[in-house]
């Protein structure tokens, strides 16, 4: 089988082609170029973006090392229309984005899969840590990977049916400390390559400075208030500034206050103690169902579920029920910290990934009885 593999130019997308090496696969291999490598002015020059051209070198020599063809596809436009113009949007809604899943839905199982097509590809794979199963039915589960500390599977469940199908993670049941040790045993030039620790295109950690150079109408001053609306500082935009952030908002005070509400429309952040973002109850959008059908979805809720409201988070126990428009209610058994609108909510049935959505509102709610 012909495979393409989408090389980032890390460790883990190398360690990926290489296993399939091994195994016999007949490999092809792609590194993107999204055009981003000057979206954050924050960043010094050799750190602007893990798909620039450093990182294109790198993974041109995973690739020499392999033996196998390698590739650069031109993806801007696509990254540019899915994954930047939506993190300006939903920033200067309120809400909080989360790019991650937007690129993998749309540019690395969305264009990349283009160009898999013409040269052949019946399978992408990438040096994502998760796995997929075959299930009943000619459907594809995604499942948890065996790492639960790189476990990636809440970034991949907007991935559509085909596009699970087609995928390949040779991660999914390995540590990264084995991928390390076996990107050095293989001599892969890139085993010792430090991990991304920040969105692609903000390499800083910056969010802001790169919001406002990719939107600057967003940089307008305003107030940051508490509950009643008094005036407590002042901020250069609104937009950027997510609920349950503590840091950054020029606050003084003994105790600590977090964002409990963003409103781009007047300008205001809005924070307050931290007990004050304790919610039971998440709402979200209709639901992208992934391990049953929406139909299926439906006539067996409520279910009983894991759920994580943004990657780094435990799954917690909860309780999931779906409105007839597929929209979902997701009551926790125990309070969650600042469940931020934009980012997504994933609910997992044993490992497997059932549904997820954007999170679009939530509440303090009521414990249940006995509770």
């Amino acid at each position: 089988m012909r495979i393409l593999v989408a090389l980032s130019g890390g460790v883990d997308s190398a360690v990926a082609a290489a296993r399939l090496v091994r195994d016999g696969a007949d490999v092809v291999a792609v590194h993107y170029r999204t055009g981003v490598a000057a979206e954050d002015p924050a960043a010094p020059v050799r750190a602007r973006s893990c798909c620039g051209v450093d990182d294109a070198r790198d993974a041109r020599a995973v690739a020499a090392r392999l033996g196998v063809p390698f590739y650069v596809v031109d993806v801007s436009d696509a990254f540019r229309r899915d994954v930047l113009d939506a993190f300006v949007a939903d920033y200067a809604a309120g809400r909080t984005p989360n790019p991650c899943i937007a690129c993998n839905q749309h540019v690395k199982f969305g264009r990349i899969e283009d160009f898999a097509r013409s040269v052949g590809a019946e399978a992408v794979a990438t040096g994502h840590y998760a796995r997929t199963a075959p299930r009943p039915g000619a459907t594809t589960r995604l499942l948890r990977a065996i790492d639960p500390t790189k476990d990636q599977s809440y970034v991949l469940y907007g991935l559509s049916e085909a596009q699970r199908a087609r995928a390949r993670f040779p991660l999914g049941a390995t540590t990264k400390a084995a991928v390390r040790d076996e990107a050095r045993a293989a001599g892969l030039p890139v085993a010792a390559k430090p991990d991304s620790q920040e969105l692609c295109f903000v390499p800083s950690g910056d969010h802001r400075t790169v919001l406002f150079h990719l939107d600057p109408s967003l940089r307008r001053p305003g107030p940051v208030v508490d509950a009643a609306g008094r005036e407590l500082a002042r901020h250069d935009g609104a937009a950027g500034f997510t609920v349950g952030q503590r840091k950054g908002l020029g606050v003084t005070g003994a105790a600590p206050v977090y964002v409990t509400e963003v409103r781009p429309a007047d300008d205001r952040v809005v924070v307050g103690p931290r007990e004050a973002l304790l919610r039971r109850v998440v709402r979200t959008a209709p639901l992208h169902w992934v391990d049953v059908s929406p139909a299926e979805g439906l006539a067996r809720a409520p279910w009983r579920v894991e759920v994580r409201i943004r990657h780094a988070a435990p799954p917690v126990p909860a309780t999931l029920d779906v409105a007839p428009d597929g929209a979902a209610t997701v009551t926790f058994d125990a309070p969650v910290f600042a469940p931020a609108p934009g980012q997504a909510l994933v609910a997992y049935d044993g490992d497997a990934v059932l549904a997820g959505a954007p999170i679009v509102g939530s509440s303090a709610g009521d414990p249940p009885a006995g509770g």
